[in-house]
């Protein structure tokens, strides 16, 4: 089946202290970006990119695809106000029936394992959205102070999540909600039940100036 990759990276990255958004840091040569997209090029050879951008950067975006070795695979396209708008940017332009991976572009660790584990399971479920199990003990917020909760049973949601085009398209065909905070969120309110499956461990996302050193150490073992 025809594979998609929507991979996005339209944000401004403000955490990490930088002007520059943290997607197009350096990383042991190479921006962050690069990374991300290499690896989905590398797990299938029939996918495609669509990448999706800050406006202010669409230049450094043609940069990063032309030190690719497929950048005839790749398509860019400008981010919108939230991620929510920016996914649908980049859903309008894929016509076919397809599974279609949504991916953070800053979690440049992702490997081509998990990705053909995704894809694997939405053709068998429609959906596969990849979670880690919380290991550390868990508290919440109540009206009476805060509580225990059973850490086994929370899971922490990672990309690329990933579905059949007809439930992702379907699901994005609706005006936005602010508990809209990923593609699983969409689609779960569209009455889809999500699928969950094993993630890993180090697929970080980078968002503090310290993951970038977990990141350039993970890389410098691989």
């Amino acid at each position: 089946m025809k594979k998609y990759a929507v991979i996005v990276a339209a944000g401004s990255g403000l955490r990490m202290g930088y002007s520059v958004p943290k997607q197009f840091l350096s990383l042991r040569g190479k921006p962050v970006l690069w990374y991300t997209i290499t690896t989905f090029l590398n797990a299938f050879e029939d996918l495609e990119i669509i990448l999706v951008l800050p406006n202010d950067f669409m230049e450094t975006g043609k940069s990063i695809i032309q030190a690719t070795a497929s950048q005839h695979r790749i398509k860019l396209v400008p981010g919108g106000e939230t991620r929510f708008h920016s996914v649908k940017n980049g859903l309008r332009l894929i016509q076919d029936d397809s599974i279609i991976f949504v991916h953070d572009g800053v979690r440049c660790l992702v490997s081509e394992d998990l990705i053909k584990r995704c894809y694997d399971g939405a053709i068998e479920k429609g959906n596969a959205v990849p979670a880690i199990t919380v290991i550390d003990s868990v508290r919440i917020e109540t009206a009476n102070g805060n509580e225990i909760i059973d850490r086994d049973k929370v899971k922490i949601i990672q990309t690329p999540q990933t579905f059949k085009s007809e439930i992702l398209q379907q699901a994005f065909n609706r005006e936005y909600e602010k508990f809209f905070t990923d593609e699983a969120s969409v689609v779960e309110n569209a009455g889809i039940r999500i699928n969950l499956i094993e993630g890993e461990e180090t697929n970080i996302k980078i968002t503090r100036p310290m993951d970038m050193t977990i990141a350039e150490s993970y890389l410098r073992d691989r």
